[in-house]
């Protein structure tokens, strides 16, 4: 007898096609990709702490937050489109 979860797998394969997978050496590579950006994110919050306790007013504090803000945002952007790059090998 077959549980919930593999009949959802089944309906799920029949509708969009059998999963793909990755071989070791992409999820290597993924797996890099991840250690890259995190140093990438890293170093963007270590400018922003030093940028941070140089900030004289709010409107200074504000405007770094909104900086750091999209960096971030960026970084994540780029991660998940070198994902997606590894991903489309597949």
């Amino acid at each position: 007898m077959k549980s919930a979860y593999e009949r959802a797998m089944e309906k799920l394969e029949a509708a969009a096609g059998p999963a793909k997978t990755l071989t070791e050496a992409q999820r290597a590579e993924v797996a890099d990709i991840d250690s890259r950006y995190d140093s990438h994110e890293a170093q963007a919050r270590m400018n922003f702490d030093a940028k941070m306790s140089q900030a004289g007013t709010a409107d200074e504090v504000a405007g770094l937050r909104e900086e750091l803000a999209r960096e971030l945002q960026r970084i994540a952007s780029d991660r998940e489109q070198a994902k997606e790059a590894v991903w489309a090998e597949a």
